[in-house]
């Protein structure tokens, strides 16, 4: 008897076979034009076939790698990262459609679809002439492709739900930190183990420029400002745990640790991101217990800070800026930055530049996607979020831009209210909305936007709040937050 292949099988080798030739063609053209790029295109294939014969231990990979990525940017190897986790993450899904299979979304990962794909219209207007800037189109695909992999994050780690309990894939995630906080504790007590491109010997950015002070540390985030935020992520993720995992010794420890790498980032910033979650976290259920240990937690913060002298010199500067002077207005405070070394002058002169001399020239549609550095014309970011959006996109970018976090503030909401109370995913949504808050406070002063690796986790785990909490067999048997 003659059998008939299944239609499956059919379109499975079908698809092997295109693969097969695309790689061929690419191989081609890729030995023609860069031989040794051929070397990196070999080694993608084995990937791919771990990635979808070991499906579930490929996507924890790629998830714990991130943080150790940024160290090689000036050879491209985050970029490079991204690039191959979204084409791998396309694969997986053409290959599950040709097969009849399912591909886990949820009503939130279309609305990001939409948005992602919506913010390709600033990249569009470039070579239209529809936008400030006409001639740097390569860089705003750059920042639409880094938005993309938000997306194509969310959607990856959408494919193991059902098959990976959400507890166990939060405590997965902690592995992420060993190599971050390993060459963090070395950038503290033993720098000079370390590679020169490991340690930062500046004391960062003081008025958007590097300046002399004592070492920051960064860990292997690019930036300390982006360290800190990283933290933050998983400080909170960590005071989650207390609620609910077992052995509250270790994530008492484990707290600590973070505490103490947060503030020798000594990022300012980063302080005001931590009171307003531990404000949000500890307001809606305010109760003597919580608002003592809130209160303890944010003192040692503040104290630990204000240990080091660099750390008493930038709690001081605050007072020579409108904030705490009321002796200072802003047009004086902008007039001092040129020479004062104010961070936050600085910043000032820098938003009253932007807003007043260049978002009136192109305000409805901005400069295009990811470009505000070259519309500042001084090389430095906006340090402030909502101006970015508003140079970048115009009017109608900034409110795009503040409807993301609406979306997801209310998606967030939903699950709150769906969620069994006291359960873990009502405290985790719950503690993710305290991060979004945290989040949109440091906007106000800094590149928060610019720190890939935070919102990659924050998408990461906002994909894991959205998943069947109640038929996944949980491992968390303690208390709860909200």
């Amino acid at each position: 008897m003659i059998h008939q292949p299944s239609s499956h099988s059919s379109r499975l080798a079908l698809v092997v076979g295109l693969i097969a030739i695309g790689i061929g063609t690419v191989a081609g053209f890729i030995a023609g034009v860069q031989p040794r790029y051929l070397l990196l295109a070999l080694v993608a294939v084995p990937i791919c076939v771990y990635f979808i014969t070991r499906f579930e231990q490929a996507i924890l990979g790629l998830l714990i790698i991130r943080t150790c990525l940024d160290p090689f940017s000036g050879q491209q190897i985050p970029a490079a990262y991204a690039v191959g986790m979204d084409a791998l993450t396309l694969l997986y899904v053409l290959v599950m459609l040709l097969r009849g299979r399912r591909v886990q979304t949820d009503g939130f990962w279309w609305f990001f679809a939409g948005w992602v794909m919506l913010q390709g219209l600033w990249v569009i207007l470039i070579p239209l002439g529809g936008v400030g800037l006409h001639w740097f189109l390569p860089e705003s695909i750059r920042e639409w492709m880094r938005l993309f992999s938000w997306l194509m994050v969310y959607l990856l780690v959408m494919q193991l739900k059902d098959r990976i309990p959400p507890e166990k894939m939060i405590l997965t995630l902690f592995l992420a930190l060993v190599i971050p906080v390993t060459v963090a504790l070395m950038q503290m007590f033993v720098p000079f183990l370390l590679p020169s491109f490991l340690v930062d010997g500046s004391g960062g950015e003081l008025g958007g420029m590097p300046v002399e002070g004592p070492s920051r540390i960064k860990g292997t985030i690019g930036h300390p400002n982006g360290f800190a935020t990283l933290l933050l992520m998983f400080i909170a993720l960590t005071c989650w745990q207390l609620g609910h995992a077992r052995y509250r010794q270790l994530w008492i420890a484990i707290l600590g640790l973070l505490a103490c790498c947060f503030v020798s980032t000594k990022a300012l910033t980063g302080l005001t991101m931590l009171a307003t979650f531990v404000f949000v976290l500890v307001v809606p259920k305010l109760s003597l217990l919580n608002l003592i240990g809130g209160a303890i937690f944010f003192a040692l913060i503040i104290g630990l800070f204000a240990n080091s002298d660099f750390g008493r010199q930038r709690l001081d500067s605050l007072a020579n800026t409108p904030l705490l002077n009321p002796q200072i207005d802003i047009s004086r405070a902008i007039l001092m930055s040129n020479g004062d070394n104010n961070s936050f002058n600085w910043r000032l002169a820098q938003w009253n530049l932007l807003m007043n001399y260049v978002f009136p020239e192109s305000p409805f549609f901005g400069y295009g996607l990811g470009l505000s550095i070259q519309a500042a014309g001084n090389g430095y970011l906006p340090h402030n979020d909502y101006v970015r959006a508003l140079i970048e996109g115009g009017i109608v970018g900034f409110v795009t831009y503040i409807g993301f976090f609406v979306a997801i503030g209310i998606r967030l909401i939903q699950l709150i209210r769906s969620a069994p109370p006291r359960s873990a995913q009502r405290d985790l949504c719950f503690i993710l909305l305290a991060v979004m808050f945290s989040m949109l406070t440091g906007m106000l002063s800094d590149n928060i936007w610019s720190h890939t690796t935070l919102f990659f986790y924050f998408f990461t785990v906002l994909a894991i709040a959205g998943w069947n909490w109640n038929e996944m067999p949980s491992t968390n048997t303690k208390g709860s937050y909200s």
